[in-house]
């Protein structure tokens, strides 16, 4: 026994020197960002689009050096199914085992508070959402809930239920009745909006909330119809959407629409028919075009194999995997607090501009080299956020026209901030 022991020790210093001889290899310098995205289920249109926008971000930073000695962002995608608990499920398998600093997601408010409250919060991982847009997600970082890790592309639903009363009343719909998905997004953009609409002189004839993926919406919509609106307010999502938008123009409803951001849908136009869209009308958290807007434009439908660039939440995607990318590259490695601090460095007022795309992206890795700070000004515009992580913005007011989606104007934020506050001439 003793011989086998000392040949035992013999043989494993002998794999020692070998070891000890082959040369060394370091350690992955790569980082993964873990991404939760609504790739199928009712918002499933928008969370597919983002998803490949955030892809597109990271292609074009890792196409520019990446950061550090050839350090590259990864993307480990994960679906929420447009559920709650699943994208918990999802985003608690990234952070605990994946051991991610940052999770890009949800797309609707109604994954991204629940991953927030359970999961990054908690674990201080940064979070960033490029389209959940409740005023709840505010209320929990004033309520000093976040640990100030979630940040957001898109303005606040407190704005937009006021931007969209506004818009009503300038289209002549001063009497509308709301359908809405009964979730956290749903129930506060019309609490903001009726707010606004009924200062403004608007009247609301019903309020008729409903739940996700049911086969009919003939009882919601004949429930709406009562006390003869003009029009009907839908927030909702696509496909929902369709639906409920079907049943309410077979049922006899005027076919004239109020509708959200999501709504700004090729599949919810097609699945209605165009026949009876050309009187609807919708708000989107708005963009100030940069060089950034022209190149995304350009180029996002060839990298996505026919997303268009204007698909809800596309563009607002790519800045959140642009701002992610170049704040892991402010950092200098994949830590969450650092990576916290280096958000709020590569969006700094009075630096550097930075645009998207591979030349402007190296051009920020030796911006960031030299240890100066760089600002990225996105495809929805020069990104700022404030202390709870919102930004603002200018609302895009569009209509349906023909079986297409035109601007036909712009509202600022500051005339949105003194309707809201009535304050309003």
């Amino acid at each position: 026994m003793r011989g086998a022991t000392v040949r035992q020790f013999l043989l494993a210093g002998s794999m020692l020197a070998v070891l000890g001889a082959m040369p060394a290899y370091a350690q992955s310098c790569d980082v993964t960002v873990g991404m939760v995205m609504e790739l199928t289920g009712p918002a499933g249109a928008y969370g597919q689009a983002g998803a490949k926008a955030v892809e597109m971000a990271f292609r074009d930073f890792n196409e520019a050096g990446g950061f550090g000695e050839g350090c590259t962002i990864k993307a480990d995608t994960r679906d929420s199914q447009s559920q709650g608990n699943v994208a918990v499920d999802q985003a608690t398998q990234l952070v605990n085992i994946g051991k991610v600093p940052v999770v890009i997601g949800g797309i609707i408010s109604s994954v991204s508070i629940p991953i927030l409250t359970s999961v990054t919060a908690p674990a201080g991982v940064v979070q960033v959402s490029p389209a959940s847009s409740s005023p709840t997600l505010t209320a929990l970082s004033e309520e000093g809930k976040t640990n100030g890790v979630f940040f957001r592309t898109i303005t606040s639903d407190a704005l937009q239920g006021t931007a969209a009363a506004k818009y009503a009343i300038d289209q002549g719909l001063k009497k509308l009745a709301i359908i809405h998905v009964n979730n956290d997004f749903g129930v506060n953009m019309v609490k903001e909006f009726q707010t606004a609409f009924e200062r403004l002189g608007g009247t609301i004839t019903s309020t008729t909330p409903y739940n996700e993926k049911q086969a009919s919406y003939t009882a919601e919509a004949n429930t709406a119809m009562e006390g003869e609106p003009d029009a009907l307010y839908l927030v909702s999502y696509p496909v929902d959407g369709a639906t409920i938008a079907r049943a309410w123009i077979s049922g006899g409803g005027p076919a004239k629409f109020l509708l959200n951001d999501g709504m700004n849908s090729s599949d919810f136009i097609s699945a209605v028919g165009a026949q009876y869209l050309d009187d609807a009308y919708g708000t989107s958290s708005g963009t100030a075009p940069t060089a950034s807007t022209e190149y995304f434009n350009t180029n996002f439908e060839s990298f996505s194999g026919g997303i268009k660039p204007d698909a809800p939440a596309a563009d607002r995607s790519y800045d959140a995997g642009a701002i992610v990318a170049l704040a892991v590259a402010e950092a200098g490695k994949g830590d969450a607090a650092a990576i916290k601090a280096a958000i709020r460095e590569v969006t700094k007022e009075g630096a550097e501009p930075i645009h998207a795309g591979k030349a402007e992206f190296a051009k920020a890795l030796a911006l960031i080299k030299d240890g100066k700070p760089v600002k990225y000004e996105g495809v929805i515009g020069p990104v700022s956020f404030d202390k709870n992580g919102d930004i603002t913005g200018p609302f895009r007011l569009w209509r349906i026209q023909k079986g297409e989606v035109t601007t036909t104007g712009e509202m600022s934020a500051e005339e949105v901030g003194k309707i809201k506050s009535g304050t309003a001439q």
